[in-house]
């Protein structure tokens, strides 16, 4: 396995030198733990519906959505009835999926037993980065549909600290025989944070910044 400033070194030569790849590097949101739990459920809620669609459409709706689902209010969105759950799915101001608009309600009924436990912010936001893959395992537990590659997005997008294993950032997992295909098992997922861990180590940086570095490498 390469070491991180050699990976780094590819990916700075394919895009223009360090100061121009370091620029396309996004870090984490140092104030996460602060980040307001309507915001997680938008986040998810995004990412959920997203997923398997056109993200543009998603994105140029996305107002109508924040209004849709009262701006994403917890308490409102977990408690929904049937009357507002059938109106959500009338509403041409958002995509009319009913398991995507149940996974809302359930997943804001997720965010309020993390109340119990500190608040998303503390729990999804003060995960230790270096057990990243066990927020991922609850996430998908415990959530509603977030597994996958659903819930690394909507950690990234959120602000947190997340790799994202992506096609580029799986190339280059495989190229460095971290795994020998796309990480799906526990095993895997295991072999893909100690490497991410061991960049930590040696570089100082990141989550983010080393999944970004990965996937510009190739």
């Amino acid at each position: 396995m390469r070491t991180f400033d050699e990976i780094h070194a590819l990916s700075a030569a394919r895009h223009g030198g360090a100061e121009a790849l370091e620029a396309k590097l996004m870090k984490p949101d140092p104030d996460i733990t602060d980040l307001p739990e309507d915001r997680w459920l938008s986040t998810m809620a995004k990412c959920i519906f997203q997923a398997g669609f056109n993200w543009k459409v998603i994105e140029n709706k996305w107002d109508g959505f924040e209004t849709a689902f009262d701006g994403f209010d917890t308490g409102r969105c977990a408690f929904m009835d049937d009357e507002k759950f059938d109106q959500l799915l009338q509403d041409t101001r958002i995509v009319r999926n009913g398991t995507k608009i149940a996974a809302v309600r359930d997943n804001a009924a997720f965010l309020l037993e993390l109340r119990g436990e500190g608040g998303a912010g503390r729990v999804l936001g003060g995960w230790p980065s270096s057990d990243y893959i066990g927020l991922l395992e609850m996430l998908k537990k415990r959530g509603s549909r977030l597994g996958g590659s659903t819930a690394q997005y909507a950690m990234r997008f959120a602000g947190r600290d997340a790799f994202i294993l992506s096609r580029d950032v799986t190339a280059r997992l495989i190229a460095e025989g971290v795994i020998d295909k796309p990480a799906t098992s526990k095993t895997a997922m295991k072999a893909v944070q100690a490497a991410f861990n061991e960049w930590m180590a040696q570089s100082g940086r990141s989550l983010s910044e080393i999944s970004r570095v990965l996937a510009f490498s190739c």
